[in-house]
Formats: C-alpha cells, structure tokens, sequence
C-alpha cells in the first residue's frame, strides 16, 4: 500500500502555493468533458459539487437525503474558527495551526494542518459574499468567540445555527449549478458499493431508497463526503441517518482505513434519560464561553444548585486547568467529567452529569445578552429536559461526537485508490487523536470550496478522459455483490429487530473503547463483537419484507458494516500501547492522570488495509514529522 503523501517540498508556509503552481491543470474547455460523482451533500459535499460544477466539470451529486439541506452539517451549533483576528488578541494562521496540531497531541500531520489554517479566512470571506448572516458587534464587523484549546477569539458564529446558515449557503451555490444543469441530483440514493476498473475509482452502485432499484453510475472520479461514523456507538449527537457505509465500502475496496480508534468525545452533551433514546442532543460547546463547569465538593449531596453555597462548589475544569479553565479541549473536559462523576459526585438521576451555569455570566450581562448569543439552544434544552437554564445550572455529560479517524488521504485529499477522493469527517486528515471545537466546519468548506476543486485537476490531467461503459464486468460484479447482501437481509426471519442488535454492539464499544480503553476490556469487545456480530446472521428480524421504501433494511445493511468497523476500532486501539488525545488507554497516563504519548513507538499515523473476510487486516503506518514545531507534551495547565 502506497502511503506517500506527496507533501510538496519547501517551506511550510509556501508548500500550498507551490502545489498550486505545479500542479497540472484541466483547460476550461476540457472540464466539460470530465464527470465527477460527489457522494454526500452536507457542507464538505455540497461546497465541493457547486465549487466544481461552476469550474465546468460535470458533477452528479448524491443524497440519501430528500434536500441537501437535510444534511448533519445543519446540527452544528457553535461555529467556524478563522485565524482573521479581529479581536486583536494575537491571533494569526501560524497560531491556528499550531493550536490544531496541539490538539489533536501531535497526530496530524503538519502540511494538511497547516494549509487547513491559511485557507480558513477564505473561508469567511466566501461565506460573508454568499450573505451567510454571521453575528456582528454593534459597529458591524463580525463578532468572534472562543472555543476550547485556544486562548484567542476566533471562531465565527451565527447564534446557535452556525452549521444551519453555512449549509444553506453551500446550498444555495449548489442549486444554482443544478439550475444551471451542471450538477444532476440524485436524492434519496445511497451508495452501496465503489467500482474500480483497471485499479482506479470509476463509478459507484447506488440503491434508489424510494423503489429499492440498484443503479449504476460511471464517473472520471470519485468524491466520499459522507461524514463520520460515530453513530456506531447507537447513542451520539449524528443524526440517526449518519452512517460508514460508503467509507466502509470503500475500505473493503482497498482504501486504506487510518486510525479508526480516534473517536471523539463531547463535554456538553445532554444525559442519557432511558433505553428508550436513539441519539442525544450536543449543547454547542460555545456554552462554555459563558457557563461555568462545576459539582458539589461533597459526594451524594441531594440539594438544589442553587442551595449550594460558593463555598461547597467544585469548579473542576477551573481548579485543574487555570490557563483554559472551562474551555479546556474535549478530550479533557470529558475525561475529567467522568472522573469527577466516577467519584460519586455527579448529579441528576444516576450522578452521570455535571452542571453548567450560566448564573455568573445572566448576572453579569444580562438575560437578553445570553439570550441573544445562545437563544436557540437554551431552548432546545428546556424543550428537552424542561428545565430552564436562565433558572437553573444545565445538565450535561459526554458524549460521541465526532471521528478524528477515517479513509487515508494525501496532501491532494487522495485515497490510497486513485480517483477516488475522500472530503471532510470521512477523512482523517486534519485533527490528529482529538478534533477543537469549531474545526470541523472549517475543515468541510477548505476541502470542498478550495482544496479539492483545486488538486484532483493534476490526476485528471494525467489520465485524461475515458468513458467506462456501464456493461464492464466491474460494474456488473458489484451491482451482484450488493444484491445479494441485500437479499440475504431480506430474508431474515428471527426475532429481534434491529434497534436490539445495534443497541448492544454501540453499548460495548462505549463501554470498552468509549472515554476510556484498556487492553483487557478491547481484548474482551474483539471477542464480543464477533459473538454479536453471528447473533445479527442468525437472529434479525425485519418488519418489512419489501425492497421498497424499507428504513429497516437499510439500517440493517449500515449495521453490517458497523459489526467489522467496530472490530476493527478495537484493534487498532489495541495496537496503539499509548495515550493520545480522545485515545486514552488507562495503561498510559501521568501520575495526574493526564495522557501520555509514546513518541518513540508511536508517532505515526495507522493504516489499515483490507484483506478478505477471512484474513485479519494489516497494518502499515504513516511516520509523522514535525519540522517547524516540537511534538511537546501537551499541557493546558
């Protein structure tokens, strides 16, 4: 497996530019001739459809969705991070970069995080033009905020919909190419399988969700903007729709699967209330600006917040991390609210949740001031809970939220399979073992607004054009394959449905590769997994028997694909005998219970090849450098 990633030469600050000017180029006369398939339709997806249809390539653009407006990107609440330093405050692009690199603890590679950082003001500017209603401050520039893991204020925002407004202007970009007849849309159609021909990314086969019809689609390359695969644990913030499936498919294709065990935890997440739950709801880490993380110093202590003197207060983020306070990164919040709760002083039903109080900052400001920045999710949170947080401190827990993990991509966003090109969460390219708030916005629009329109013209150059008939035997073998595990699905006549069988493998993998991991407690999952895994074979249960319209069967065949992704979290989570970001193994970690990484064995990136349904995968690994910083311990003390 090939894993150079083609990392231009000089300095860092200029390897951007010369990819640009050496990269070779498609003439505009010629993009005409090219077609595109781009799966997925959220933010990296839908930038990267209108960027490319308005260059004048061709571009089919697919959507299990029935709007690309329904897509997960629209969740996100808190904002987008640039290094534009309106504050004053001693921002610049070499800050962002290195905060990035620092936070994901030095397992990024430093060229991708470092272009991701000179991007980000373009970023905004395209957006400020497209009439995205960003806040302004009273004057009219635009108004910033802070976010875990930085000491500056950099992150853009639109109160609590930031995810929302950018959406709809990616959105509105990409109806017009459709208008325009650049862009062909192709909604309520999920990718099933990726068709390679003469070892390149030619084509995908698709299923019609509406008529059940399996589709073919030939294409001069492929583009994955699918989004991550947290909803493998059952209960994350993902939208319930939000699955691996295209990337999965894709990795049993031959692209290389990077460090699948790099998964995110969230600190602001509402608790779990029951069984009965099938996601959970994020509360925008923005909160964090204002609200002020605490628990009773006493354990069990059964009174109202509000009956709890300052005194009797244990403000644990502030107290262990005075630099960031409150806004220490995510990986840290979350574990240090575990522990705190492991402790015996968590609160609400169960003593899973801590507090987040907004009393200081409404005393302070004013309601209408916290009304204004946080209206929007202060109200979902009452709706939710019924409790009202002007009232009374929040309740909040971690939760999944994110995956740092995904396909293997060089510096041009490239799989380890040529032409097929990998775009945003479904990559692993940016935020290293732990992604900072505010990041993961930033990342979708530089890879589909500026970064991939930009380096797929150097491949497409060199291979030219070549049309693929849809009768090649390629196409025909994988539209078979995925016909005949659709069949087998559908065929199933057990007794459990398949909520029940996903409820337990995403309760095991929370349990034995959640916050914490051990070598034990993985060791046991890999063997857990594959029992569960026979159980699903034998003993599924779909409601509906017919090939149309049918939710079960297509969360049944995205379970299948959970069952070998999870096993194949648990081992690479084994293998890396080390401490790093969201990765914390509880073998290796400081006397103070921090993270501690492995330099010497384990600076590298890991990358999994496919090798049958019988074969255990292999592992190949990526070393990462660090030329312009030192990999230091990370510290937010």
């Amino acid at each position: 497996m090939d894993l150079g990633a083609r990392i231009p030469s000089g300095p860092l600050e200029q390897k951007w530019e010369r990819r640009l000017r050496e990269g070779r180029l498609v003439g505009p006369s010629n993009r005409r001739k090219y077609t595109l398939l781009v799966v997925g339709s959220g933010l990296a997806g839908a930038s990267a459809a209108a960027t490319l249809a308005e260059l004048g390539y061709r571009v089919h653009c697919f959507s299990f969705h029935d709007s690309p407006r329904r897509a997960h990107s629209i969740a996100a609440q808190g904002g987008i991070n640039a290094a534009k330093n309106y504050r004053n405050d001693g921002d610049s692009v070499w800050r962002l970069f290195y905060d990035t690199l620092k936070g994901g603890d030095f397992r990024s590679r430093e060229a991708n995080v470092y272009r991701l950082a000179q991007v980000s003001n373009r970023i905004i500017d395209q957006c400020v033009a497209q009439g995205v209603p960003f806040a302004r401050e009273y004057g009219g520039l635009l108004a910033t905020r802070s976010f875990g893991g930085a000491l500056v204020s950099r992150t853009f925002y639109a109160r609590g919909q930031t995810g929302q407004q950018l959406l709809l202007g990616a959105y509105q970009a990409l109806e017009r190419q459709i208008s325009a007849g650049q862009v062909r849309m192709h909604p309520r159609t999920e990718m099933l399988d990726l068709v390679m021909v003469d070892g390149r990314a030619r084509g995908i086969i698709a299923r019609d969700l509406r008529t059940g019809e399996l589709r073919a689609f030939a294409g001069d390359a492929v583009i994955l903007a699918t989004g991550g695969y947290g909803n493998i644990y059952h209960l994350s913030t993902n939208a319930r729709g939000s699955n691996a499936t295209a990337i999965w498919r894709a990795y049993r294709r031959g692209a290389g699967f990077a460090n699948p065990c790099f998964t995110q935890i969230h600190p602001t997440c509402i608790p779990v209330s029951g069984p009965h739950q099938s996601k959970l709801t994020l509360m925008s880490e923005s909160l964090r600006n204002d609200g002020r993380v605490w628990v009773p110093k006493l354990k069990g202590d059964q009174r109202t917040p509000r009956d709890i003197p300052e005194s009797e207060r244990d403000y644990f983020l502030e107290r262990r991390y005075p630099t960031y306070g409150n806004l220490a990164p995510r990986d840290i919040a979350s574990r240090a609210a575990k522990e705190i709760c492991d402790q015996g002083r968590g609160v609400g039903p169960g003593g899973r949740g801590v507090y987040l109080d907004l009393g200081d900052a409404i005393a302070r400001l004013g309601a209408g001031t916290i009304r204004e920045r946080y209206g929007n999710v202060l109200e979902m949170y009452e709706r939710i809970t019924g409790e009202h947080p002007y009232r009374a401190p929040m309740r909040i827990y971690p939760a999944v939220h994110y995956t740092m993990g995904g396909l293997w991509v060089d510096y041009d966003l490239r799989s380890t399979l040529p032409g097929l090109y990998v775009l945003g969460e479904a990559n692993f390219s940016d935020h290293g073992a732990n992604r900072l708030g505010a990041s993961a916005l930033m990342q979708g629009l530089a890879d589909g607004y500026f970064i991939v329109p930009n380096t797929i013209a150097d491949e497409l150059a060199r291979f030219g054009t070549g049309p693929v008939d849809l009768d090649h035997p390629a196409f025909r073998d994988a539209e078979r394959i995925v016909q005949v595990k659709l069949e087998r699905l559908l065929a199933s006549r057990g007794t459990r449905t398949v909520e029940d069988h996903f409820r337990a493998l995403g309760s095991l993998l929370w349990e034995q590769c959640g916050m914490a991991r051990s070598e034990r407690g993985l060791s046991s999952a890999l063997e857990s997994i594959q029992a569960l895994q026979g159980e699903f074979e034998r003993d599924l249960r779909l409601p509906d028997t017919g090939i149309e319209l049918n939710d079960s069967l297509e969360r049944a065949g995205r379970l299948a694909d959970y069952y070998e992704l999870a096993e194949l979290m648990c081992r690479d989570a084994l293998e890396r005998r080390e401490s790093c970001g969201a990765h914390f193994r509880e073998e290796f970690q400081t006397a103070e219970g921090e993270a501690r990484r492995d330099d010497e064995h384990f600076c590298h990136v890991s990358v999994w090849e496919y090798r049958g349904q019988d074969r255990p995968p292999a592992l190949h690994k990526e070393p990462l450098s660090f030329e312009s910083v030192a990999a230091e311990t990370r510290s937010y003390k």
